[in-house]
């Protein structure tokens, strides 16, 4: 992988706005993501790094001192040290792991030359509110009993941060513009959130299958112990490298709804054909 090519990508022709069909934003998303794969991939994979690590040590030392036949479950002070650090990085990583390939995608679709330093500034300027985002997100699940709550409320606010990078809004302001967004296409918006995870599932497992070989083999020469740290963390970079599936395609559903709420490409036409202003 060159450096060169993860740091820029040039301007590209900007995203032909129009209503897009399902297959159109399957087809959309995999061409998008083809054409700057080393950007997206490369930036998913880097912030993934903590989080593969975090798996890793936690089954490596469940298995050692849980799970092994005959051991007794003590549990260093040491080992609880590393591991509350291992997860404030995570934490504090989370709004790049999720945000950085959102950003990229963005300024993608606009057409605009997306680099290394603009999608971390880009990251950094919205740092809170992503932070916020995800962490409402994530104890809406664990606080909510009734899955298809949050899962209704979730899908509401599923183009939050694209609302955020583009129209340069705050958390507040962008959670009730996504939820107007996808009022009245809610079921479309669920539908073709569900098809974009079966599709990152499928891959994943496809990736994980081709991976287990290499294990199996690895089972020769390596012990028992490292063979599951291995697993967990070559499993959470495989999850890095489709995840980038889902968040091109929730980029793509924010502009397909303004499309047809908006008439945000007859907007586009209308600036492509207008005669340039003559100089004063």
């Amino acid at each position: 992988m060159s450096w060169f090519k993860l740091s820029t990508v040039s301007a590209t022709t900007p995203l032909r706005l129009r209503p897009l069909e399902i297959g159109d934003l399957l087809d959309e998303t995999f061409r998008m993501y083809r054409r700057h794969f080393v950007l997206f991939a490369g930036l998913s994979v880097i912030f993934a790094i903590p989080t593969a690590a975090v798996t890793g040590f936690t089954l490596y030392t469940l298995f050692n001192t849980v799970l092994k036949p005959g051991s007794r479950v003590v549990i260093e002070p040491t080992i609880l040290i590393w591991y509350a650090g291992f997860l404030l990085v995570t934490l504090a990583l989370v709004p790049f792991q999720y945000g950085a390939v959102t950003y990229a995608a963005c300024e993608s679709a606009l057409g605009r030359p997306v680099t290394l330093s603009g999608v971390l500034q880009g990251v950094v300027r919205r740092y809170f509110p992503l932070l916020g985002y995800m962490l409402l997100i994530s104890l809406m699940a664990i606080a909510f009993c009734l899955l298809p709550l949050w899962i209704w409320i979730w899908v509401g606010w599923c183009v939050v941060m694209p609302v955020m990078f583009i129209e340069n809004v705050g958390l507040i302001a962008a959670m009730g513009r996504s939820w107007r967004l996808v009022q009245g296409r809610w079921w479309r918006t669920l539908l073709v959130l569900f098809l974009m995870f079966v599709v990152y599932y499928v891959v994943s497992l496809a990736l994980r299958a081709f991976l287990a070989l290499g294990q199996a083999l690895l089972q020769l020469v390596l012990s028992q112990l490292v063979i599951v740290w291995i697993s967990a963390a070559t499993s959470a970079i495989v999850d890095s490298l489709v995840y980038p599936i889902v968040q091109i395609a929730i980029v793509l559903i924010y502009f397909d709804l303004r499309v047809r709420k908006e008439g945000l490409d007859l907007f586009q036409q209308a600036q492509r054909i207008s005669p340039p202003l003559p100089a004063p």
